[in-house]
């Protein structure tokens, strides 16, 4: 039996312009392109006419098995002997499960290659205008799942992730409230700036900032869904004075007009 190749692509935070331009030349040349719910219409335009598209976005309950079906379908394509790109928000290895997805290939013998991609937890704050190190705020950041806020015990130190400058929740916006806590029952100030970002760099992106004491309220009171990305920490507060220098400059006229 001829063996394919599978390639776990990163589709980034969803505009095709932030792929790799491997990303892009994989897409064009793939036999089937399997993917999640996160991939914007602009970037499977790229996908070549002839190749087989596979929706795999998982449902709320039912994500174990629906990784299983992904791991199976995987194998079960490269096997036939396709060119398979299985096409990830963000980046693979970055709470993407790519991980798992590479074990289980490499364990069937498919040959396959990781490309990366720009993960929300980075282009998210980005977005927001928000650095998350800074040199006069921050020389360490931190990135979690917000997933691990559900129960106990877990695997997370919450005490020594409250001395952490900056802290990147993924997977955040239905954890808040609990991660908001646990981080101010552990040491972290209420007064320290909070800021969530729902689905940057796509149509219904929206930004609500606050302090850590009150950025679950002011979440449920804006009504944010996920996916959304979590900041905490003192770079939050660059938000407002890179807005406010975009506002001045937006209202300055052109040079070229001069």
């Amino acid at each position: 039996m001829t063996s394919g190749k599978v390639y776990l692509v990163g589709a980034g935070p969803g505009p095709p312009e932030l792929l790799t331009l491997k990303a892009a030349e994989l897409l064009r040349a793939c036999d089937v392109v399997v993917y999640d719910r996160l991939i914007q219409e602009d970037t499977l335009a790229l996908v070549g006419p002839g190749a087989e598209r596979i929706y795999m976005g998982k449902a709320v309950g039912g994500q174990d098995v629906r990784q299983e079906e992904i791991h199976r379908l995987l194998v079960r394509k490269a096997q036939e002997g396709k060119m398979v790109v299985r096409l990830k928000g963000g980046d693979p290895f970055l709470f993407g499960r790519g991980g798992e997805e590479a074990e289980f290939l490499a364990e069937h013998g498919i040959p396959f290659e990781v490309v990366p991609g720009i993960s929300s937890a980075l282009a998210a704050p980005l977005r927001a205008g928000i650095a998350v190190t800074h040199r006069d705020a921050a020389s360490c950041v931190a990135i979690v799942t917000g997933h691990e806020a559900r129960g106990e015990p877990g695997r997370l130190d919450w005490r020594a992730l409250s001395a952490i400058e900056t802290l990147v929740f993924v997977m955040g916006v239905q954890n808040v409230r609990r991660i908001a806590a646990r981080l101010m029952e552990s040491g972290r100030s209420p007064q320290t700036p909070a800021a969530m970002i729902q689905t940057a760099f796509w149509r219904d992106e929206r930004v609500v900032t606050a302090t850590l004491a009150t950025i679950a309220d002011e979440v449920e009171r804006a009504g944010l869904k996920p996916p959304a990305t979590l900041v905490i920490g003192e770079v939050v507060r660059l938000r407002e004075k890179l807005d406010a220098a975009r506002r001045a400059l937006d209202r300055r006229p052109d040079d070229a007009s001069r």
